[in-house]
């Protein structure tokens, strides 16, 4: 492996890990419909200011999202909305793991 491809698998594996979080990844999510308020986040995720805030700012370091201060709302929205179109490749990952494991377990009867 090269030096340049050390890098570049690198880079690729921050984003990887600023999505591998449940919250994280249901924030891109709502974002990918549109711009959301932290206070939004706080309001329907049920957690502290600064979990939320950890969170976005994860993702922010990631190069996933940005933020826009307006008045005394900080808005969010996505960098690269299409961000999440590797999501379809993951749902056929897990729907052929789910057909294994029925196979599976279906053998062993």
């Amino acid at each position: 492996m090269t030096e340049h491809e050390k890098q570049r698998c690198g880079e690729r594996a921050q984003v990887l890990k600023a999505l591998a979080h449940p919250t994280r990844l249901w924030m891109v999510e709502q974002l990918s419909t549109g711009e959301r308020c932290v206070c939004e986040f706080v309001n329907e995720i049920e957690a502290d200011f600064s979990t939320i805030s950890r969170h976005l700012s994860l993702l922010k370091t990631a190069g996933i999202i940005t933020d826009e201060k307006r008045g005394r709302q900080v808005i969010y929205r996505l960098v690269v909305p299409c961000i999440l179109n590797f999501m379809d490749c993951v749902e056929a990952v897990l729907k052929e793991r789910s057909r294994a494991l029925t196979f599976v377990m279906q053998e062993k009867q």
